[in-house]
């Protein structure tokens, strides 16, 4: 595998032999001085070009960034589905290699640059041929921070958790795995992990990110919420995703009241609790019921 010194001469000496591009920007975890390093880091480049036709019609000139596994072309797959785009400005080449090394590139033009630079503020300019770029602040992932609730955001969140929960229960008892699954990851579960990002927000004054799909709600959470808050995640079997829910109505429960505590919010006791004792009562209700109640 090369080493991130030689994949970074490799991109910048690429820069500096081609006249077409003019500026190099990295952005993603690479520029995030809070994100640990590892071998499975991807580099985020950036190539601020003169025109992007000629980086397009002949991607052969990609091939010095060494033999891929795979790669994808987003705008090109994008094009080809009917979305809109805009080839004249921004095109991206995502490459995995045979060594390990990955590279999201993006060739795009000054005009593009100029309107985005400062609007991520994980960036770290690595060349810029003609001053062209404005200055930038060192990187920070605090645009990533959790952001405090208000006390609507808060009640909705409540709401649609308990609500969404009996689609869950609704399905099981119809022997519908699939159905109570995707409910569960897709409609309950962002509730539960919006509440506790909320609360690692709490414990950390709102300095923290809790990273891509939560991969650092860990570092935050004590290791018996850790613990709990992974048994929410269940086999694909009827039981285990009954066990699930109510695993993860208590977990909910206890953390919304936490968030509630610290903002001084209303928790609705009475919703949450009938909604319980429903699921319950429908985990309960015989598979020949002819009526619910």
């Amino acid at each position: 595998m090369r080493t991130e010194q030689e994949m970074f001469d490799l991109i910048l000496n690429t820069a500096r032999n081609d006249t077409r591009i003019r500026a190099v920007i990295m952005n993603g975890s690479r520029a995030n001085p809070n994100v640990p390093k590892d071998i499975f880091q991807d580099y985020d480049i950036v190539y601020l070009v003169t025109e992007t036709e000629s980086f397009i019609k002949d991607k052969d000139w990609i091939k010095v960034f060494g033999e891929p596994v795979i790669f994808q072309f987003p705008d090109e797959m994008d094009k080809n589905l009917g979305y809109e785009t805009h080839f004249e400005r921004c095109y991206g080449y995502l490459m995995q290699f045979d060594d390990g090394n990955r590279i999201d590139l993006h060739v795009e033009t000054l005009d593009l640059v100029l309107e985005e630079v400062k609007s991520d503020k994980l960036t770290v300019v690595l060349m810029d041929k003609d001053n062209k770029l404005p200055k930038i602040a060192p990187p920070t992932d605090e645009d990533y921070w959790v952001k405090k609730p208000d006390k609507a955001l808060y009640s909705c969140c409540c709401n649609e958790y308990w609500w969404t929960m009996l689609y869950i229960a609704k399905g099981l008892w119809r022997d519908e795995i699939l159905f109570s699954l995707d409910f569960l990851n897709n409609w309950v579960r962002p509730q539960l992990f919006k509440m506790i990002s909320w609360y690692a927000g709490i414990l950390t004054n709102f300095s923290c990110s809790v990273g891509k799909c939560g991969k650092y709600l860990d570092k935050y959470l004590a290791k018996a919420i850790w613990k709990r808050y992974l048994k929410t995640y269940p086999a694909a079997e009827k039981e285990a995703v009954w066990n699930s829910i109510f695993i993860m109505n208590e977990l909910f429960e206890e953390i919304a009241l936490k968030v509630a505590e610290e903002f001084d919010f209303c928790y609705e006791y009475a919703d949450a609790k009938r909604s319980r004792e429903f699921a319950e009562h429908i985990r309960q209700l015989p598979k020949d019921a002819k009526e619910i109640l």
